[in-house]
């Protein structure tokens, strides 16, 4: 007790002469006031004198508080996370705290309505009402899951916020400002030629649908047919008052408004406080001294409730009232830490940071040398569109630079695929070969009598990849997951055990599996660094690595066994062992498979003698801009597949001397996706098998995929 004492006073001298918060109605300045009452009649005489009165500055609306903030003429205030977003890009503020809600960092966005036959696949053309425009729940992450699924169509040259105008019949967004009208038609703010007096559809609470209580009450006294909003709407209503709405899910169905946890429109990250960069440590202070006197769990809870609002006939003011507590965070931490990647990238593809639809430009990832040289073609030859070739280090490197936005799009094999749709990635197009589908073999050379599938344990293997389907996620039912007994929970350690040395590229770290491969060698001398690599430019890497690394290389030190990877081309990958130099003399019938029941079976088999099919490659991106990049490809289709009569052919890596360049050879046209998830495209066998293998095998990837803002700090 003494202890909390000495606490509470040392943070009372800490903290700065005048604290000044910043506050957006005449109600948030009542409850401001009575909380600088309430901490004068809490703190000791001493930490009084210390503290002067908390100053309470009344500000037109967020973005006026905003500047008051920066002008320094007010210290701090807690925003919407975009608001946050742009006070800290925009206007060099600082976030100091996050709010933490029941369910964890984030908060759920939720379409609510009183028209029981309506379906949010339908809304074009009908009214609605927003929390704000450009804030989380009702704008954002709306509108992100409109464009997504192509309900709202949003043009070239448009602002997302003319495309809204476009789609709405008529819509309260407040804070959409007067470029379109139509966005503030059904506000009731005051109106007032005097700026300090007009409230009509401003970000303040002065505008009766501003917020999340606003919105819903313009759905209550039927202004509107549908409303956005934020979950914490439904905290305190009553069992007769949430009887009289309905949630939109995202299939078309309805549900109860006690149902947002499974049915909305996406979460997002709730309030942040932000403040001055010279004035955080003040900030912070003040924060832990609130909520350790008027918190959920304060000392002196039942003097004043800093997270609710009831006494004021009012919600969410100073802060949001589904607040549990508020995280203090370090200085150094990162936006996306407080944020999230994913939101983040979803404000920039809505135009937040001056960029949008209308930039055309689409940034295709590339994992070496030789697939850069194929995308600049690629390029080169779509003169109509800007096509930006990035290079990455590999197929897990791409995925985690479309979640940052730095990329846009990738081709991923199946298990990359299931990757990419658990770091927050969705499908634009699949790859389709045609029957019969890609499967996955073991190849062994003909000379080489003693291999059968079960006996490879202490033998030197050849995958093309780690992760790779073939070669590491359905191998694993035939080697190191065969027998129970033997089962060893992470599979890269398990193929550690069970090979005598491998190269499997991507296995850096891993030694064993990594002493076979040989980098980009040539004439006898290795380029450092690229050893092992999860990349071509490895040159045992994929299903024509694979097959050099089984045949060995030119001073024949460097050979394996057995070869793990993939049919489709394996005729065309063996004559281009000649046609490259790499190793001549080899034919198509110098080589068996090994089959499930242990015999060996002709390459022609692979039918029969396979370890099971392979899922098509997906196009992953980012939700937003899925529709874009769907388009691009579908034109880029037309143009430079297998039936366009162009030179340069999007399916086709043989004048780059390797194989599956971009997207595999075997490709013969991409499917659009449509709404399929990325495991309905992967089927449920090929999904359970590869839960279960990363359910205990380490993977930096699905690491960092996630770290996720809406968990419990």
């Amino acid at each position: 007790m003494k202890g909390g004492i000495v606490l509470v006073f040392f943070i009372a001298i800490a903290l700065a002469k005048k604290f000044r918060w910043c506050n957006i109605s005449d109600m948030e300045q009542r409850k401001c006031a009575e909380l600088s009452n309430a901490l004068q009649a809490v703190l000791t005489p001493r930490a009084r004198n210390s503290l002067t009165k908390l100053s309470c500055i009344k500000a037109r609306n967020v973005e006026d508080c905003i500047k008051k903030i920066r002008g320094n003429m007010a210290d701090a205030m807690s925003l919407d996370a975009t608001d946050a977003y742009t006070a800290a890009t925009f206007y060099d503020l600082t976030i100091v705290a996050k709010g933490m809600y029941p369910d964890g960092g984030c908060l759920y966005s939720v379409a609510v309505t009183q028209d029981q036959s309506l379906d949010i696949r339908q809304l074009r053309g009908k009214r609605s009402c927003h929390d704000g425009a450009r804030r989380t729940a009702g704008w954002n992450i709306p509108l992100g899951f409109l464009l997504s699924h192509r309900y709202l169509q949003w043009r070239e040259n448009q602002s997302v916020a003319e495309a809204a105008s476009n789609f709405f019949s008529a819509s309260c967004a407040p804070g959409a400002g007067a470029l379109f009208p139509n966005l503030c038609a059904l506000c009731r703010g005051q109106k007032s030629y005097n700026m300090a007096r007009n409230y009509f559809c401003e970000t303040t609470d002065n505008e009766p649908y501003y917020g999340s209580e606003g919105a819903l009450r313009c759905l209550e006294q039927g202004t509107s047919d549908v409303a956005f909003l934020d979950n914490s709407a439904f905290a305190s209503m009553s069992v007769s008052e949430a009887a009289k709405y309905r949630l939109l899910c995202t299939d078309g169905t309805q549900a109860n408004v006690t149902d947002w946890r499974t049915c909305h429109l996406g979460r997002g990250p709730g309030n942040a406080v932000v403040t001055r960069y010279n004035a955080r440590k003040s900030t912070r202070k003040f924060l832990a001294l609130a909520q350790y006197f008027f918190g959920l769990k304060g000392k002196h809870r039942q003097l004043f409730q800093l997270f609710s609002s009831a006494g004021f006939n009012r919600k969410n003011l100073m802060f949001q009232d589904a607040t549990v507590k508020l995280m203090l965070l370090a200085d150094n931490t990162d936006i996306s830490q407080v944020l999230g990647l994913d939101y983040i990238t979803l404000l920039k593809g809505l135009g937040h940071q001056g960029s949008s639809l209308e930039n055309s430009i689409v940034r295709w990832c590339c994992i070496s040398t030789a697939e850069q040289s194929k995308c600049e073609n690629w390029a080169l030859n779509a003169k109509s569109t800007l096509l930006v070739c990035i290079r990455a280090t590999s197929a897990s490197h791409c995925i985690e630079m479309i979640k940052r936005d730095e990329v846009d799009a990738a081709s991923f094999d199946a298990t990359h695929a299931y990757i990419a749709g658990k770091c927050g990635l969705v499908p634009v197009v699949t790859e389709h070969y045609g029957p019969p589908p890609v499967y996955a073999v073991s190849v062994v050379k003909k000379v080489s009598r003693g291999e059968n599938l079960f006996n490879l344990a202490g033998r030197r293997s050849c995958h093309s990849h780690v992760y790779s389907p073939a070669g590491w996620l359905l191998l694993a039912k035939f080697t190191v997951r065969s027998h129970n007994d033997t089962d060893t929970c992470d599979i890269n350690e398990a193929y550690t055990n069970y090979f005598r040395k491998a190269c499997m590229p991507g296995s850096r770290t891993m030694g064993k599996l990594c002493k076979v491969c040989v980098g980009r060698e040539q004439a006898g001398s290795k380029i450092s660094g690229l050893r092992c690599a999860a990349n071509h430019d490895e040159l045992y890497y994929g299903n024509l690595g694979a097959l050099r690394c089984l045949v060995g290389n030119s001073n024949q030190k460097n050979f394996g066994d057995v070869a793990f990877l993939e049919h489709h081309n394996l005729m065309e990958n063996i004559e281009a062992l000649g046609r490259s130099g790499w190793a001549t003399g080899w034919t198509f019938d110098d080589f068996e498979l090994l089959c499930p029941g242990g015999s060996r079976a002709p390459l022609t088999e692979w039918d029969s003698c396979n370890l099971g099919a392979v899922p098509p490659n997906i196009v992953m991106t980012r939700s937003v801009i899925a529709t874009k990049t769907r388009d691009f490809l579908m034109n880029s289709q037309e143009r430079f597949g297998p039936s366009s009569l162009s030179e340069f052919q999007l399916f086709q890596s043989k004048k780059y001397k390797e194989s599956d360049l971009l997207f595999k050879d075997a490709t013969r046209s991409l499917s659009q996706a449509a709404h399929l998830s990325y495991a309905d495209i992967l089927g449920d066998a090929f999904v359970s098998l590869a839960e279960s293998v990363f359910s205990c095998t380490h993977s930096e990837i699905l690491e960092f995929c996630h770290r996720d803002v809406c968990s419990h700090w």
